[in-house]
């Protein structure tokens, strides 16, 4: 074990592509939805920065989560695409630490980050008259900086541990990027301890704030039922669901994933899964906030109006 691991330098990706013609067309299509999820986030993240109607609250969180799915998503895509169009599926072993540590960190901070967009809901719809004291931008800046800091602490741990671990049995792992439960089958070490660990961090980063995400959704949809104005519970429900639906295909997919013990667990169906929350949800959340969102399509016309007049 000891002279295997002094030669040992990297990983295998398998990756998610298959060598046939549907495997160029699954590319051809992660190109696509790559290109999408820039575009977009960057465009959110730009249209917030340089409009200010949208320099509150709700969208300051929500600039925050375009950042995030960017790096996400940029730090999964590249990799697994240049690995297909090279042939190259090798991964060094400092690489794959740091593809976990960015992984873990933008994962940790978007959990904590959907939580406080309810909680941001929650206040404004149920104390409109105290929204400007709970949601101050000191509040706003105390959420996101604890959940990049939060985020980063849990990241460091798992790829602590996943850099010390012993490995002897293979350098393949079968998956798109280096996942720590997709490696710890490759540990010639028992992990059990570890996977307690990750169980642990999933109900902390995954299972809590969804709880408080439910419980601050119930108020609100309670809120809006003894609302009088038909015009604010539509504002209300378009605001909220669009909110659900992002935590829903985030949450859902990542949790099922890392509270199954590993004997239930296939690779195949692992990939499939993180495909939703590393691949699809950075491209749909800024599609879901700006076409849902009539402060923010009100935002991007008036943009596109400054731009076209200014050309003129």
């Amino acid at each position: 074990m000891d002279s295997y691991n002094q030669t040992f330098t990297g990983f295998i990706l398998l990756g998610i592509f298959p060598p046939s013609k549907i495997g160029l067309f699954l590319f051809v299509v992660i190109v696509l939805i790559f290109l999408t999820a820039w575009i977009g986030n960057l465009s959110m993240i730009l249209l917030i920065l340089l409009d200010s109607h949208l320099h509150t609250p709700m969208y300051f969180l929500l600039s925050q989560l375009s950042l995030i799915d960017l790096n996400y998503i940029s730090t999964i895509v590249p990799k697994m695409l240049s690995d297909f169009m090279l042939g190259n599926k090798y991964i060094s072993f400092i690489g794959c630490g740091f593809q976990i540590f960015l992984f873990l960190t933008f994962g940790g901070a978007e959990t904590l980050l959907l939580a406080s967009m309810a909680y941001d809901r929650y206040v404004a719809i149920c104390f409109p008259l105290h929204y400007a004291t709970h949601m101050s931008k000191r509040v706003c800046v105390m959420m996101i900086t604890g959940a990049w800091i939060l985020g980063s602490i849990n990241s460091c741990a798992h790829t602590g541990y996943a850099l010390q671990i012993p490995y002897c049995r293979s350098r393949a792992i079968n998956h798109f990027f280096c996942d720590v439960p997709a490696m710890l089958i490759l540990a010639c070490m028992d992990t059990w301890v570890y996977e307690y660990t990750v169980f642990v961090s999933t109900i902390l980063f995954l299972v809590f704030p969804f709880i408080g995400i439910v419980c601050s959704y119930g108020r609100v949809f309670l809120a809006v039922y003894r609302m009088h104005s038909e015009a604010g519970k539509k504002k209300a429900y378009s605001t909220c669901s669009t909110h659900l639906t992002v935590v829903t295909f985030y949450y859902a997919p990542f949790a099922y994933t890392y509270l199954r013990p590993r004997s239930l667990r296939s690779p195949a169906e692992d990939k499939i899964l993180a495909v939703f929350y590393t691949i699809l949800t950075p491209m749909l959340n800024p599609i879901i906030y700006s076409l849902r969102n009539k402060e923010v399509m009100g935002a991007l016309k008036r943009m596109t109006h400054r731009i076209c007049f200014a050309k003129l």
